[in-house]
Order: structure tokens, then C-alpha cells, then sequence
């Protein structure tokens, strides 16, 4: 596919740099999760040249400069390549349901970086945009590692989450702070309590097996749990924090936030 111009969705877009690696979403008619990722590399034109290149395997819908310029590289309405294997609430092929968003930081194998504030306040102001635009709720904007917890953990525990809740982008609540009081479940637990913890999390919308077990699965999944909504401590480790941190979270959500 030969890759051409087009007219950019968003206003804040600076410039339309287009990728001929997108297709046609399947199932949907509009996209309805907001997918936020680092880019993983150590230069950001690197990182760009490889998610428009002809014959690629990957793409994005948007990419976000250190300093808040703001690139478009495939059209909303078109299916990008950027989940890979990945699920939430119980379905599959999240790029045909989502919109795509990369953000420039080198990530955990290139010294994780802050994300600079003219970063992040254009990823709020997009994702506030497309929010709008395409009718999609705070709790479908989701990091890759939300989707796909076993491979990813982009955006990572630097990013921001708060202040995209703060200005109606994000669904957040404040962490319950960590205590070293209390049980904790970790890998190779199994029973009951297991198994209600990993209801809590399939309840909003993680892929976990749901067998009792406090598998290598299950570990990943709360890992990108706390990664996203407890960040203070990324251990795997269903702490008493952990766990009430995610039954804020459904409490929350079940309010209609």
C-alpha cells in the first residue's frame, strides 16, 4: 500500500506523516478504547521512520514529540497496528477497536524517562479530543499493558494517569496507601481469595484465567494493574493496597464514573 496525505481528525495535529500500514476495522463501527504506549527506542525519528515504513508490521494512529508536537500517521476510521495480541473485557483484535497513541520515551530497557509536561499536556488534550469525538467512556482509555499484560508495560508506572483524570480523560482513584501490615497473595498461592481477586480484575475489563491459582498470568496482571492504578509499587504482589485500590476502582466505576 502506497501511503498518502489525508486530512488530519484532530486540530492538534502539526503535521500528517502517513504510514501504509493499516486495514479495515472488523466488528466495529467506531473505535471505543484509547490505547496509550511508549515508543520503546532510543530516538524518536527512529522510532517513526519504523511505524511508517512500507512493508512494517506496526503503526499507530498518533505520535506525541518530548516537546507536544503532535503527529498523525494513520486515519481514525482505519484499523493501525499497535496492540499485537492483546484483550479487554472479554474480546480480542483491540487494534480494530481502538485508536492508537505513541508516546516518545526510550521505556524500561532504554532508562525510562518522566514524560516532559508539554507531553503530556498534548496527550491529554488529544485523548480528551477523541474522547469526545468517538463517544468513548474514561475507562476505556487503557495503557498496552493493560490489554496485553504478559508482553507489555507501556506506558508504565511514570505516566500520569491522575492528571489525565483530572481533566476528564482517564478514570483514576487515589491509590490506598501501602502498608506493611496485613496478608498479601503472590505466585503460587491458590483458593478462594485468589479467585476473588481475579473476578475484581476481570470485572473491569483484564484478561486473567480465572482458576484459583496465582499463576505466572495472574502475577502479570497485577503487575499492570499496579503499573496504571498503584504505582508507588510495581511487585506483582496483591497487597492490602493492591486490593483496595481495585475495589475503589469497581466501586468507582460502578458509580458511572
Amino acid at each position: 500500500m502506497i501511503a498518502t496525505k489525508f486530512p488530519p481528525d484532530s486540530p492538534l495535529v502539526s503535521d500528517v506523516v502517513p504510514s501504509p500500514n493499516h486495514g479495515e476495522r472488523r466488528g466495529v463501527i467506531r473505535p471505543e478504547i484509547i490505547l496509550l504506549h511508549y515508543t520503546g527506542m532510543a530516538d524518536a525519528e527512529v522510532a517513526l521512520t519504523r511505524l511508517c515504513q512500507p512493508g512494517g508490521e506496526v503503526s499507530t494512529h498518533y505520535f506525541v514529540y518530548e516537546d507536544g508536537r503532535l503527529v498523525q500517521c494513520v486515519p481514525e476510521e482505519r484499523r493501525a497496528w499497535h496492540a499485537g495480541e492483546s484483550s479487554w473485557a472479554g474480546m480480542d483484535d483491540i487494534n480494530s477497536r481502538s485508536v492508537g497513541i505513541e508516546i516518545v520515551n526510550p521505556g524500561h530497557g532504554l532508562g525510562y524517562a518522566d514524560f516532559p509536561d508539554a507531553q503530556i499536556a498534548t496527550v491529554i488534550a488529544l485523548v480528551g479530543d477523541i474522547a469526545v469525538r468517538q463517544r468513548i467512556a474514561p475507562h476505556r482509555i487503557l495503557a498496552h499493558s493493560d490489554v496485553a499484560p504478559v508482553r507489555k508495560q507501556d506506558p508504565g508506572e511514570k505516566f500520569p494517569w491522575w492528571r489525565l483524570a483530572a481533566a476528564g480523560a482517564a478514570l483514576w482513584v487515589a491509590p490506598e496507601p501501602i502498608s506493611e501490615l496485613g496478608g498479601a497473595l503472590k505466585l503460587g498461592d491458590r483458593g478462594n481469595e485468589v479467585l476473588a481477586l481475579q473476578n475484581g480484575l476481570a470485572e473491569y475489563g483484564y484478561g486473567i484465567p480465572m482458576n484459583g491459582e496465582y499463576d505466572g498470568a495472574t502475577e502479570a496482571v497485577v503487575t499492570a494493574f499496579q503499573r496504571h492504578f498503584r504505582p508507588a509499587r510495581v511487585d506483582g504482589v496483591a497487597d492490602v493496597s493492591t486490593c483496595k485500590t481495585l475495589a475503589r476502582l469497581l466501586a468507582t466505576h460502578a458509580d458511572g464514573a
